[in-house]
């Protein structure tokens, strides 16, 4: 460990000269780096070599030792300072405690008495030098440390666990950037019952936590990294409007990783929040999302806000379990699954009330969930209660049989009107879509891009949609739409072929001539004098 660097200042030589010969420095862990006559040339030695110890004289030309160390103080906080005072002065050097003189020592100095005010000096300085160790090694390591304290910042964001009074204090400590007006969660799921080759499960985690974050982060500020064995996106949105690119993006690294790496991914996608806060929402919904992928497939992204636009997150209930799993039935299982939800229900409420009264609060809380669950789908629950006029009252006189008839009916009746919404809200889509193709088809602008835009959802969803109901990718629903144009144009005007191609959208009429050819299997010319028998 180096020493300590001194500086003397006084303006009589010889006093330097016997301090600087006089005290054994170098044992006492010192180095003295150099003198100055007064305050004024010993403030230029400071600027320039800002010694640990400065020890003057009060008294000095130009500026005394009481001024001089004023200004150390101010500009050099750390620097501390041994005071030479004259019997005279000493009184008055003691009353200016405001400077934190480290040492007075009266003049002529005693060489013992120096040395042992340096040994006291040396002590504090080293205990000083060792908190600031301590203090830079705990720095180095919270540094080290920080990635994994986001991380488990983040894990408790999704799990509802920190109260918004505390977000400011958080987000300061663990410097996270989240500075956007909304953010979402996106969550990656790997299938493990495709392992690619080579892989183990661990290993296929890493390597999508590694694409998402090479592939995603470069265009959106966010956060990646593994939980329960999904990888888990958190992305700051510019906008609300946003969330479609997003969703595309999520889309196409997932086709990326089947492609690049044989993985089976399929990403959720959930509702954008603009309070970090409530990020646990928008978690349950990427998670929802996900478990859609029995019914649109995997390989994609799905995001929750369009597959379920009138499916709003549930409140969760802490009553039963089982009704939270019979409300998930109801979204996307079958009947028989349904069913088996409802005995699951009514088993859990049977054996968890032990007095009368239990069971009637049990049953009441129930029916309380029910009225939820309906809300946040845009329903009013009493239409579907099966004649049952007051579901708290009547519920608690029903036995086990009776409740579960009940419920089974309530559940069906729900789950068909939610089938026909989403089948409304599909038919709606590719009804609009339709409609786009037959009015803007001559715009050689319009795409895939385009439409989604207008309809204000993913490339994703919307293709995978439009050609479950339509049987056809929308590309080529387009073209075929052109084509029957162009054909029906050839057969009943005289108009050339390049006339025609920008009538239809195609701004090279010989690119339009190429599909037409591929389309009809003739050129547009041959189709012609087909059908007009020249």
């Amino acid at each position: 460990m180096s020493n300590y660097s001194v500086l003397l200042v006084d303006d009589e030589e010889e006093v330097i000269d016997a301090i600087q010969n006089k005290i054994e420095w170098e044992n006492l862990g010192f180095d003295v780096i150099g003198s100055a006559e007064n305050g004024v040339k010993a403030l230029e030695l400071c600027e320039k070599n800002q010694p640990d110890v400065v020890i003057t004289d009060i008294k000095m030309p130009y500026m005394d030792g009481l001024e001089l160390s004023r200004h150390l103080k101010d500009e050099y906080p750390g620097t501390r300072v041994i005071l030479f005072t004259g019997f005279d002065e000493f009184e008055y050097a003691k009353e200016a405690v405001h400077l934190e003189i480290e040492e007075y020592l009266l003049k002529p100095v005693n060489a013992q008495e120096l040395t042992e005010a340096l040994k006291r000096l040396k002590e504090s300085l080293d205990k000083e030098r060792a908190e600031q160790v301590n203090v830079q090694k705990l720095q180095n390591y919270y540094m080290e440390s920080l990635p994994l304290l986001q991380t488990n910042f983040f894990i408790s964001l999704l799990e509802g666990r920190v109260r918004e009074q505390e977000l400011d204090s958080y987000i300061s400590d663990y410097q996270i950037e989240m500075t956007m007006k909304e953010n979402v969660v996106v969550v990656f799921h790997a299938s493990t019952h495709h392992i690619p080759e080579n892989m183990t499960p661990l290993l296929l985690s890493i390597s999508v936590e590694k694409g998402v974050e090479n592939m995603m982060l470069d265009n959106w500020k966010g956060r990646a990294f593994t939980y329960l064995g999904n990888t888990v996106l958190i992305v700051g949105l510019p906008s609300s409007t946003d969330i479609t690119r997003l969703t595309d993006e999520c889309d196409r690294f997932c086709k990326w990783a089947d492609r690049m790496m044989g993985a089976t991914v399929t990403a959720g996608v959930g509702r954008p929040v603009d309070n970090l806060a409530d990020l646990s929402a928008s978690y349950d919904g990427a998670r929802e999302a996900v478990s859609y992928r029995v019914l649109y497939g995997t390989k994609r992204a799905i995001n929750i806000a369009e597959i379920a636009p009138h499916e709003e997150q549930d409140v969760s209930t802490s009553e039963h379990t089982q009704l939270t799993e019979l409300f998930k039935a109801i979204h996307m299982g079958s009947e028989e699954m349904v069913s088996q939800s409802v005995d699951a229900v009514v088993e859990a409420i049977h054996q968890e009330a032990k007095t009368v009264n239990q069971y009637n609060l049990a049953a009441m809380e129930m029916v309380g969930s029910w009225y939820r669950f309906c809300t946040n789908n845009y329903l009013n629950f009493d239409e579907f209660t099966g004649g049952v006029k007051d579901p708290y009252k009547e519920v608690q006189q029903m036995d086990e049989s009776m409740l579960k008839t009940w419920l089974m009916t309530v559940a069906i009746s729900i789950r068909e009107q939610l089938k026909n919404a989403r089948n409304n809200s599909l038919q709606s889509i590719i009804v609009q879509a339709k409609q786009l193709v037959q009015n803007r088809f001559n715009d050689p602008d319009l795409s895939l891009d385009l439409v989604c835009s207008e309809l204000g959802v993913s490339n994703s969803y919307f293709s995978s949609v439009f050609k479950k109901e339509t049987g056809q990718a929308f590309i080529a629903y387009l073209t075929e739409y052109r084509m029957k144009q162009a054909a029906k144009r050839i057969v009943e005007t005289q108009e050339k072929n390049y006339e025609i191609a920008e009538h239809v959208g195609y701004l090279d009429a010989n690119y339009f001539s190429y599909v037409f050819k591929k389309h009809f299997g003739l050129s547009p010319s041959r189709y012609r004098a087909k059908y007009l028998g020249k």
